[in-house]
């Protein structure tokens, strides 16, 4: 049994972009051969035509994401991604970490493996957005590793269901910035409450200025409160992605927030 951890990119929203795309080049062709008038056949013919080749385009962009983001491609992006941030998680032995977000259980999966002495707890809400991402799928893509030393459960990165400081390491990745009508830096806040004294996180997101302002107020803040050290690791100069990568993928300003508390 091999791991399933998906892709966000969902097969079917392909299926269905391509789909539309031939139906409006089928309905180009048939409004010129079916309509005698002139100027509704030219209207019609051009809406049509335009709406097409926008689809095929989109459909092309996403479905060379798709093969960019995909465990079983070449280029293997969320891979790479993956095992750079569990790269990042130095635990003690019998150490305990949170991931948040967990998807399909990938990074918690992930730090699981580096750290076979310690115990990771993936969280994830499982919206109806990512209807192929549950616990189940998790527990499954675990079993199919070979790894233990895990635990899923349903949770929100808003209000996470655990006491202050019950974490030696807390992680993330491309999470926070599908979050939606609260302010960021409290999303960030709430994490880092359930994170030990003399812990470390890593936090990959894109931390546009657009989601969340200018971090440096918030990293000197973090500094401020005690935070032994804190850093924004940019991860669009090669270390995960190139910048032109980032731009195509839209996921320019990707980086890691690191630090220990």
């Amino acid at each position: 049994m091999k791991p399933d951890y998906k892709n966000w990119v969902p097969k079917s929203m392909l299926y269905i972009l391509a789909i539309l795309a031939i139906v409006l080049y089928i309905a180009t062709i048939s409004v010129n051969s079916l309509i005698k008038d002139g100027d509704v056949k030219t209207i019609l013919s051009y809406v049509f035509l335009i709406a097409a080749i926008a689809l095929t385009v989109i459909c092309l962009w996403m479905t060379r994401m798709y093969c960019a983001f995909s465990y079983n491609g070449k280029r293997k992006l969320s891979k790479e991604i993956i095992d750079g941030i569990a790269g990042y998680v130095k635990m003690p032995d019998n150490g305990l970490a949170l991931d948040v977000g967990c998807g399909s259980g990938a990074l918690t999966i992930a730090v699981a493996k580096k750290n076979p002495k310690a115990k990771v707890i993936g969280v994830d809400r499982w919206g109806k957005e990512y209807a192929s991402y549950n616990k189940s799928l998790c527990e499954r893509n675990a079993k199919a590793e070979g790894v233990s030393n895990v635990e899923f459960r349903e949770g929100n990165a808003v209000k996470l269901d655990f006491p202050d400081e019950s974490f030696d390491t807390v992680t993330s990745n491309y999470v926070y910035h599908n979050i939606i009508g609260v302010k960021m830096e409290n999303v960030l806040l709430e994490t880092l409450r359930v994170l030990k004294k003399g812990g470390s996180f890593a936090i990959h997101d894109i931390f546009s200025k657009r989601k969340y302002g200018d971090m440096q107020p918030f990293i000197d803040k973090l500094k401020a409160m005690g935070y032994e050290s804190v850093q924004l690791i940019d991860t669009t100069n090669g270390m995960f992605m190139s910048k032109i990568e980032a731009a195509l993928y839209s996921l320019s300003h990707s980086a890691i927030l690191y630090g220990k508390k």
